[in-house]
C-alpha cells in the first residue's frame, strides 16, 4: 500500500465490461430471474398430448377389444335385419295393392258391359238370377241364348279374379255396401230395407268395387 492513500472501502470501480451476476439488479430496470428449465405442468397432464384412455383402449385386453367389436357387429346385423324386414313388409303390401288395383280395372272395364247385357235380358223376360242358374229359356232366340252365355262367362271371369257379385234384395240396407236411388213407403215393412235392387253391387273381398244401387222402405 502507498503511503498517504486512503483504502477505498468500497472497492475497485467497475468497469463497463464486467458483467452483473445472475439476479442482481440491472441499472434502470427490473430483476432478471433465472429461468427454470422446464415448465411447470398440471399434475395427471399427458406429456405426449395423447388421451390416456386411447392409449389403454390400444394397449389392453385384446378380449376387450375382440367383445367390443363383436358387439359392434352384432349391431349391425341386427339393425340390417330389421330395414331387410321392413323392406320385404313394404314390397307385400305394395304387391297386395297392386293386385287389387288390378283387380278394379277389371272389374271396371266389365261391370258396364255386364249392366247393358242384363238390361237387355230383362227385356227378354230373363233376370240375371235365371241366367246364373245354368239353363236356357225354352224356345228362346239364339240372340238371347248368345246373351245368356256371354252374361254368364264374363261374371265367371270375374269370380277367378276374386271379384263376386251380390244381391241384397231382402236385406238390410247398408251404406256401406249399397247406395240408396229411392226411398219408398212400402206396407208391412219396416224402414230400411231394401226393396229392389237396379243394379247388382261388386266386391273383391271386403273391398266394394261398386256399391249395389237399391230402393230401400221408409
Amino acid at each position: 500500500m502507498t503511503p498517504g492513500l486512503a483504502e477505498d472501502p468500497a472497492g475497485p470501480e467497475r468497469t463497463g465490461d464486467e458483467q452483473s451476476p445472475v439476479g442482481e439488479q440491472i441499472p434502470d430496470g427490473d430483476a432478471i430471474a433465472p429461468e427454470s428449465p422446464e415448465a411447470e405442468q398440471p399434475e395427471g397432464a399427458a406429456t405426449n398430448g395423447t388421451d390416456p384412455a386411447d392409449e389403454e383402449a390400444a394397449t389392453g385386453d385384446p378380449l376387450v377389444e375382440m367383445t367390443r367389436e363383436r358387439d359392434e357387429y352384432l349391431d349391425l346385423a341386427q339393425r340390417t335385419r330389421a330395414e331387410f324386414d321392413n323392406y320385404r313388409k313394404r314390397v307385400a303390401t305394395e304387391s297386395e295393392q297392386a293386385v287389387i288395383r288390378g283387380r278394379t280395372e277389371v272389374a271396371n272395364g266389365v261391370i258396364g258391359t255386364l249392366d247393358n247385357l242384363e238390361r237387355a235380358m230383362e227385356t227378354e223376360g230373363v233376370t240375371p238370377g235365371e241366367a246364373l242358374a245354368g239353363g236356357l229359356p225354352e224356345g228362346s232366340p239364339v240372340t238371347l241364348q248368345g246373351l245368356v252365355v256371354a252374361y254368364r262367362d264374363l261374371v265367371g271371369a270375374l269370380a277367378s279374379a276374386g271379384i263376386e257379385q251380390f244381391d241384397p234384395a231382402g236385406e238390410e240396407f247398408d251404406p256401406n255396401l249399397h247406395e240408396a236411388l229411392q226411398a219408398l213407403e212400402a206396407d208391412g215393412t219396416t224402414s230400411g230395407i231394401v226393396l229392389e235392387v237396379m243394379q247388382r253391387g261388386y266386391r273383391a273381398g271386403d273391398q266394394v268395387i261398386r256399391a249395389a244401387r237399391v230402393v230401400v222402405s221408409k
